[in-house]
């Protein structure tokens, strides 16, 4: 498993060698006592929560104790924009986010959120552990970042307060609100919706007083968030993948030892196992729960997908067309291998 992301940054399989020794004698490795601060935008609960708390566990027991990881859930440190910014200051030393909250900084990244690209959680984990999640990672520490690996939330899919969505058609109108991302804001306008930016921290407040009607996330988002207590509808479009990148800030991450870089890498690598098995039985569980609290949760004919993935093929062409020639035919070469 660790050796997946070795490569990534090197000198590490060195480094992930010494830690097998320094877990049966921290005290003898090169390991100083340190505070990590990590915040995420969900709660702890959350499959991305889930992802952050075992990390911290993890890190704590490999290190002997000395490497505490603090996790901030809820927003409590700013949204992902703002977070992201501090780890490149220095302020903030790690966090969990998805893809899309780096476009700005990495174009290519944008490429993991294209819609309809991915049919499983199975494939995309495929794509993301090989050589174009290596080339992604790679991208990140001329822009003060180092990323760790993919953890996962499952697939995103459409609520709102007005009426179920069966069809294509009946997105038409829907003011939802979209990442603060351009892909997204694309893409849900080329559904016939208007698309309307704001950061998750701001959604729930949003749906409440009808300033959007609808949003998108995955079933545990919807559920953790407690969005079936302002939305009634929810459609299972599956229409975009969404990944997780564990994110360590470059200026603290030259600050420390072989040993303490081994050691989060070797958490991180066990974390993710850990948290994409428990964010697949959260979501599948949160769908029904979703049910249960008496939200309108309905599945769409595939002809009806097949609908709406042709309307949004436009939009998945030209944003694939921004992405590097060489990223662009290894991330379609693998996603065509995964689906084998």
């Amino acid at each position: 498993m660790i050796t997946r992301y070795t490569s990534i940054l090197p000198a590490l399989a060195a480094a992930l060698l010494s830690i097998g020794t320094a877990t049966h004698s921290v005290h003898a490795a090169d390991i100083k006592e340190r505070t990590i601060k990590l915040p995420v935008v969900t709660t702890i609960d959350h499959p991305l929560g889930i992802g952050a708390a075992k990390f911290s566990e993890l890190v704590r027991d490999k290190s002997g104790g000395k490497m505490k990881v603090k996790v901030f859930p809820g927003g409590t440190l700013g949204g992902e924009a703002q977070v992201i910014s501090s780890l490149q200051g220095g302020t903030i030393e790690a966090t969990i986010v998805l893809p899309a909250a780096l476009g700005g900084l990495v174009k290519d990244f944008i490429i993991l959120d294209l819609p309809y690209v991915f049919e499983s959680e199975q494939q995309a984990a495929q794509v993301l552990d090989g050589p174009v999640g290596e080339q992604l990672l790679n991208y990140l520490p001329p822009k003060g970042l180092v990323g760790l690996g993919f953890m996962e939330s499952g697939f995103r899919n459409f609520s709102n307060s007005k009426h179920p969505i069966t069809k294509l058609e009946d997105l038409a109108g829907l003011k939802l609100r979209s990442l603060q991302n351009p892909l997204f804001v694309d893409f849900t306008n080329a559904f016939g919706a208007n698309a309307v930016t704001l950061p998750f921290t701001e959604l729930y407040t949003a749906l409440e007083t009808k300033a959007v009607d609808g949003q998108e996330n995955t079933y545990a988002t919807v559920e953790n968030a407690k969005f079936d207590e302002v939305q009634k509808y929810l459609s299972a479009t599956r229409h975009v993948y969404a990944a997780q990148i564990i994110l360590i800030s470059n200026k603290f991450w030259n600050q420390l030892s072989a040993d303490e870089r081994g050691i989060l890498q070797a958490a991180a690598a066990e974390a993710i196992d850990y948290q994409r098995k428990a964010a697949r039985e959260a979501d599948s569980q949160a769908r029904e729960t979703l049910k249960k609290r008496g939200m309108q949760v309905n599945d769409l004919l595939p002809g009806e997908i097949a609908k709406i993935r042709d309307t949004v093929k436009p939009v998945v062409d030209r944003y694939a067309g921004q992405v590097s020639e060489d990223l662009r035919n290894k991330f379609f070469s693998e996603v065509e291998k995964a689906r084998q």
